[in-house]
């Protein structure tokens, strides 16, 4: 097969593209123009596979992906490989952002082969979509231990002819292996105990790095999830060194090289221990849940370099990775003109040219810049040479020099400005968005950044418009160049719910939480195992999907169950609707086993275990929402950090007690109330901090 049709290239000569080119994938339309016969994941490319009896060949990666591109450049231009891909097999290309579900099927598939996964995922099927060979990036010629890809082709495909039978044997057993992995275990003798709480800490503790923070070796990635259990804990049970832990980790990751100096937001992991050299793509995922986690350290610090940090983090995204219609856009490549860092690193030499000699010696000692440099370029076939990647130095700034290193920094923001920048995945998803809209909503109120809020609501505005179909109460995944997709995910339920009541808590406009609640009800329809608890990832009914799960996992990105239990559990206790949670309450029963053999898997559902155990703090605030007597108490509320707390008016879908709630004496009063009753209502803010603390001393 070739290649379809063509198309105006770049000089304004034809270019022959795939079918890629009629998708709306950043990733997928990166492959256009691979002489590769690429399907996207669909009915068509399964149907040819049967009716050629060919075995699929499935590329599973994303468009910020380092790897990806390499294998790209090394085998999916290469005329060779193409014709033999395109003689042999069925070849489908996947966006693994756009489907997280695919991706999981096959990521589970590499990891039962090798122990061990990562992009691009590469991965051999029978027609009917079930793996018998998988594995993750392949060099064009043999090295490292691994097969060169086009040997790998030739000898899957003579498999496929001469040894048929014991491919689908192969195929039987693994699709069984897998299948006994996507079922519970069985959680009979195993009670829900404040325990599990206690030895997770107890294990994080261990995991701990006092020199250079964070929890485990390098490579370091900096998961939000674990670090907001550990304060959290820490918090509520006035565990001191827990507290310590995440804020060193805070001060460290913000001093490193993963932290974006010049431009604000987090790259999405460090390769070493003391997080200077990072893998410079940058996450709307990681950047929403670093903003969450920074809000709280300085919450619970009141710290400054703390807000200074989330600050940098929302400038960023607000400059650069926003629509103007306000979806937020999902990453940023770490790769610029075919080099990994080029548009982040700095030369001595370049910024000797740049910087006045003052300027220089203050940027030198600030940043630790060296001739060497600090990071190293693997590029071939001119690799760049002396590259510092930007970290602080432990050198305090006098008052005297502020001056100085202000006009060093912005002389190398505006030249920086200048250079090629990365490539921009400006696809909105709204699982992502969930996450980024919580943390412009929860900003907003603390760091008293209206702004903020602006965004958030204009967030909200945009998903409800572009991805949300009022009708059926339907949320799709992915919206591009004005068209979304059919996809339906839990994440993407779980994560803009989650979003939806930070930014009831912000506002208290009761329409914020009647859509959360539409998107409870129709995630518990969709995704909720009535029989067994806990969510599966997709709804039933795909014929495409090999397997459904129900994913436990909090990585980079929290699980969808772990969102979904805490999002439940919060808006229970802010609608006194039963139902919400006792689906979470039965969520949490069915991942018992995995929360005592593997805490550390799965913080973020440990943090929703926590909100189970204790009953949460109300603070129903009363008045006209828009008011200013009614904006002092909530700024008052959240300006502190209280975990277990939740903050709603006494209109809309509201428990029925806080409906009763009138303001007696003033426009508007808070009443600060526990299971045991409420405080005395009060119109003060400051009254109502004290209340606050009293009551969680």
């Amino acid at each position: 097969m070739e290649p379809q049709t063509v198309q105006p290239g770049a000089t304004g000569n034809p270019v022959a593209v795939n079918r890629l080119a009629k998708e709306r994938s950043p990733y997928l339309l990166q492959h256009q123009c691979n002489p590769v016969d690429w399907y996207p994941w669909g009915g068509e490319a399964f149907a040819e596979a049967r009716a050629l009896d060919r075995p699929i060949f499935l590329s599973i990666g994303y468009s910020t992906c380092h790897w990806c591109h390499v294998m790209e450049r090394e085998s999916f231009e290469n005329a060779q490989v193409a014709e033999y891909l395109n003689a042999h097999f069925i070849s489908i290309k996947v966006d693994r952002e756009e489907r997280p579900d695919v991706d999981k099927i096959y990521m589970t598939a590499v990891q039962a082969f090798s122990g061990q996964g990562g992009w691009p995922l590469n991965a051999f099927l029978t027609p009917d979509l079930k793996p018998f060979y998988c594995g993750t990036y392949f060099p064009p010629d043999s090295r490292h231990g691994l097969p060169g890809f086009l040997s790998l082709l030739r000898q899957i495909h003579q498999v496929w002819i001469s040894r048929r039978h014991d491919i689908l044997h192969s195929t039987a057993e693994l699709h069984k292996r897998l299948q006994q992995s996507t079922r519970p275990e069985s959680y009979q003798g195993m009670a829900l105990s404040p325990a599990l709480l206690h030895d997770a800490a107890a294990l994080f503790s261990d995991q701990y790095d006092e020199k250079h923070g964070g929890f485990g070796p390098a490579p370091k990635f900096p998961r939000p999830s674990l670090p907001m259990f550990l304060l959290r804990y820490g918090t509520r049970f006035h565990d001191e060194d827990a507290v310590e832990m995440v804020l060193n980790t805070c001060a460290h990751m913000a001093a490193g090289g993963i932290h974006d100096h010049l431009g604000g937001g987090f790259a999405r992991y460090a390769v070493d221990e003391s997080w200077t050299v990072p893998h410079f793509e940058k996450m709307l995922y990681d950047n929403a849940l670093l903003a969450q986690l920074y809000i709280e350290a300085y919450l619970a610090s009141g710290d400054p370099r703390f807000a200074g940090t989330t600050n940098g983090i929302f400038q960023y995204v607000l400059r650069d990775m926003t629509h103007p219609k306000g979806g937020f856009y999902s990453a940023e490549d770490a790769d610029s003109e075919g080099k990994e860092g080029k548009f982040y690193c700095w030369t001595m030499a370049e910024l000797r040219q740049l910087l006045t000699p003052n300027e220089m010696t203050m940027a030198e000692r600030y940043f630790k810049l060296t001739e060497e440099g600090n990071f190293i370029d693997h590029s071939d076939p001119s690799p760049l040479t002396g590259q510092n990647v930007l970290c602080l130095s432990n050198s305090a700034v006098t008052d005297a020099e502020r001056p100085t290193l202000e006009s060093a920094l912005k002389k190398m923001s505006a030249a920086r400005s200048r250079r090629i920048r990365p490539h921009l995945d400006d696809k909105v998803l709204s699982s992502w968005n969930g996450l980024m809209l919580g943390a412009f909503a929860r900003g907003g109120m603390a760091l008293r950044q209206p702004l903020y809020l602006q965004a958030a609501e204009k967030n909200a505005a945009f998903l409800k418009e572009h991805l949300w179909d009022a009708r059926t109460g339907i949320l799709y995944h992915r919206w591009r160049d004005g068209q979304r997709d059919d996809v339906q995910l839990l994440d993407a339920y779980a994560f803009l719910l989650s979003g939806l009541l930070c930014l009831y808590e912000a506002t208290l406009q009761p329409a914020h939480l009647e859509f959360a609640c539409r998107l409870a009800d129709k995630m518990i329809e969709l995704f909720y195992d009535v029989e067994l608890g806990g969510f599966w990832q997709t709804p039933a009914g795909d014929p495409h999907l090999i397997l459904r799960f129900k994913e436990d996992y909090d990585g980079a990105e929290p699980s969808g169950n772990s969102i979904a239990i805490l999002v439940l559990i919060k808006l229970a206790a802010i609608t006194g609707n039963a139902a919400y949670k006792k689906a979470a309450e039965n969520s949490l029963r069915l991942f018992t086993p995995h929360l005592f053999k593997l805490p550390q898997a799965a913080p973020h559902m440990l943090i929703a275990m926590d909100a189970w155990f204790h009953e949460p703090t109300r603070i129903v605030i009363t008045g006209d929402p828009g008011s200013p007597e009614t904006q002092a108490l909530l700024r008052a509320a959240h300006s502190v950090y209280r975990p277990g707390t939740v903050i709603l008016g006494n209109t809309g879908p509201v428990d029925a007690f806080s409906q009763l709630l009138k303001p007696r004496h003033k426009m508007a009063e808070a009443f600060l109330c526990t299971a045991t009753g409420c405080q005395e209502p009060t119109g003060e803010p400051d009254r109502l901090l004290e209340q606050i603390e009293a009551i969680h001393a």
